[in-house]
Parts: C-alpha cells; sequence; structure tokens
C-alpha cells in the first residue's frame, strides 16, 4: 500500500493503540508492533485490576464497601456505607462525620476510619 511518507526525509509517525497498550511504528513495507510490556491475563497486577470498570475485571467486584468512622470529638465508632447518599451524624455528640458527594462519601477532617472486613 502507497505510505504517504515514503521518499521523504520526515520520521514517521507514531500512533498510540490504546487496546494493546503498544506503540503502532509504520514502515514503509509493513507495520510493525513494539509492545511496552507484557502483562500476565491469568495473574494481572492489583493496580491494573483497580484502574478497570467493576465489570470489566477479571473477578468482578464492587468499588463500595462498608467502614468504622470513629468521631473527632467523641471517639465513638459508627459503621458507614462509603457511599452513602444521606449525612451521617454521629449518635451520641451529633457531630457530621461524613457528607455525601456525587460518588463516594466525603469524610469530614480529623475524622479516621478504616474498610470493614466481613
Amino acid at each position: 500500500f502507497p505510505v504517504p511518507w515514503a521518499g521523504r526525509r520526515i520520521a514517521p509517525p507514531q500512533v498510540w493503540d490504546r487496546a494493546c497498550t503498544c506503540v503502532v511504528v509504520p514502515r514503509v513495507s509493513s507495520v510493525a508492533m513494539v509492545l511496552q510490556a507484557d502483562v500476565d491475563l491469568l495473574h494481572p497486577p492489583k493496580e491494573l485490576e483497580k484502574q478497570k470498570h467493576k465489570k470489566k475485571r477479571l473477578v468482578q467486584s464492587p468499588n463500595s464497601f462498608f467502614m468504622d468512622v470513629k468521631c473527632q470529638g467523641c471517639f465513638t465508632i459508627t459503621t458507614v456505607f462509603s457511599h452513602s447518599q444521606t449525612v451521617v451524624v454521629c449518635s451520641s455528640c451529633s457531630a457530621v462525620l461524613c457528607q455525601p458527594t456525587g460518588g463516594r462519601a466525603r469524610l469530614t477532617e480529623g475524622c479516621s476510619f478504616r474498610r470493614k472486613v466481613d
């Protein structure tokens, strides 16, 4: 096939291919693919899996979780959903623990939390 940069003294353009995470370098005679990194499909790294959509992971898992939030004033522990859609207040001192946003709930400054395990 004819190549627009054949016979010129300019370098061929690089085209990024997002589907296979590789760089396609066009040549005059053929197209060669240079892989950036080989990824084991059966045992992918946790960092790559966390970036994917929750339904496109190797094993589907939700992004939400329950957490124990410690009040900054009275140090009582309250269980809160990570994507809470209502304002959560402390049961003993009525301090606001978290406020809803479009996705995850935003904790009040000074409140500490830990992820609940079954």
